[in-house]
């Protein structure tokens, strides 16, 4: 009973865990991917503020602070006692031109064409971007991730000068194949330690789902072993209080007030030895120890047994109990078939008023065999639907002398055990049908001769 709880909650605590994971990883590669974009901007801009100073054009403070922040973070500075001049720029520039390597710079005119090579001889160049230089020239500066004909990412910033000789545009771009490359290579990483924690956690998440569970594991053994056990040993006295109780009510004259007293015992004998039944059943379905015998079954054969042994009781309530057109081979245990049908068939007859008509009915649909109980009752309220399977629930409880909310609990219980489904669809005043659904006895036939 416990054991798709146990699967839930390793679910559960496998999925949460994975979740940690996710965040932490994908965390991780974000935070270094933006170190790395950062990074790059950083380089382009202080490499435009370079060439500013070289040509003497104004450098605007955003580009005047993203260079003093590139310098805190990647230059050299000279030594503390050595006397700074005009050259010192140019020296603090020099300690740090390795990371300034792998951009290259055009220089264009208004019309798009190159002015200047790759500021980087010993790097390949970079092909002009009309776009950007177009942007560029509109906003003043533009910013954007190109590819190389070969498929290479490159980080490009377009600014907008006036320079000599027609200079109109520079543009300086940067290579992202290394940081592509250490970055795939991280999430390479993440995936084989993300397939790694995925066992670990999901082998510790069954671990710790069994011992959340194992005290309701042995609360709910202690249980079911003490309701088989009372309902074993309620049997003997009910037994004998309604043998003593007949004994008695067969010594007395007709007419005597007491006879009616123990037919009244003899009557809640009856329904208590029904409940007992009941509840033995039960336990032994969730314990898993009941034995079904499982045989294909042809259903116009079942549905006209059942309406034979019916039959005489819906006339007696003045309901028409009909047999409409049966198909099908299921594959059940035929007495507990038979008993889900009588339970669902007890409960059409109770509720369906004299003059109705209750129509059982089978058809064959694939690898199912469809079951049906029609009646032309009352119906039941919407509200009442997804309550009905519940154990002890009564959708009337003013009814307080018919059953005790067990019956269609043990429907589902004995349908499920044997691979089956069971639906219940009604409106109120139009009545209700109950949809039980077996495997095909034919369509499991087959799956097994192909398997072996």
């Amino acid at each position: 009973m416990l054991k798709g709880l146990h699967w839930r909650l390793s679910l559960l605590y496998g999925l949460s865990s994975a979740i940690l994971l996710l965040l932490a990883g994908g965390g991780a590669y974000l935070l270094l991917n933006y170190y790395f974009r950062s990074s790059t901007d950083l380089a382009l801009q202080s490499r435009l503020v370079n060439d500013l100073h070289r040509l003497g054009a104004p450098v605007p403070s955003s580009l005047a602070a993203a260079e003093q922040e590139w310098f805190s973070t990647h230059a050299l500075p000279l030594p503390a006692a050595t006397p700074r001049g005009d050259g010192d720029r140019d020296r603090e520039i020099g300690g740090y031109d390795s990371e300034l390597a792998s951009i290259f710079e055009l220089q264009l005119s208004a019309q798009g064409q190159v002015l200047a090579g790759p500021g980087v001889t010993s790097s390949p160049g970079l092909a002009p971007d009309p776009q950007a230089a177009a942007a560029a020239l509109a906003q003043g500066m533009d910013w954007r991730t190109t590819r190389l004909a070969d498929g290479t990412r490159v980080r490009l910033l377009s600014y907008r000068v006036s320079g000599p000789d027609g200079l109109a545009v520079i543009q300086l771009g940067r290579t992202l194949s290394d940081m592509d490359r250490v970055l795939n290579s991280f999430l390479l990483g993440l995936l084989g330690l993300g397939a790694a924690a995925a066992i670990f956690v999901g082998a510790a998440s069954w671990w710790l789902a069994g011992r959340s569970l194992a005290p309701a594991h042995a609360a709910w053994e202690k249980q079911q072993a003490f309701v088989a056990n009372a309902s074993h040993e309620l049997r003997t006295p009910l037994t004998l209080v309604r043998a003593t109780a007949e004994v008695a009510q067969r010594g007395l004259p007709p007419g005597d007030t007491r006879r009616d007293m123990l037919g009244d015992i003899l009557i809640e004998c009856d329904h208590m030895g029904r409940l007992v039944e009941d509840l033995l059943l039960l336990s032994r379905l969730d314990t898993r120890s009941l034995k079904l015998e499982r045989r294909p079954i042809a259903a116009a054969e079942l549905l006209a047994e059942v309406q034979r042994q019916v039959g005489r009781l819906a006339s007696e309530q003045g309901v028409c109990l009909d047999v409409a057109e049966a198909a099908g081979t299921l594959l059940g245990d035929p007495a507990r078939v038979r008993q889900v049908l009588l339970i669902v068939l007890d409960n059409a007859l109770r509720h369906t008023p004299a003059g109705g008509h209750v129509v059982l009915g089978a058809a064959a649909l694939g690898r199912w065999v469809q079951l049906t109980v029609s009646d032309t009752g009352a119906g039941i309220a919407p509200e009442h639907l997804p309550h009905l399977f519940e154990r002890f629930y009564r959708a009337d409880p003013a009814r307080g002398g018919e059953g005790a909310g067990l019956g269609l609990a043990i429907a589902w219980s004995l349908t499920t055990a044997q691979g089956g489904q069971i639906a219940i669809d009604s409106q109120p005043g139009q009545g209700t049908q109950v949809i039980l659904r077996f495997p095909a006895a034919v369509h499991t036939a087959v799956h097994a001769a192909a398997a072996g």
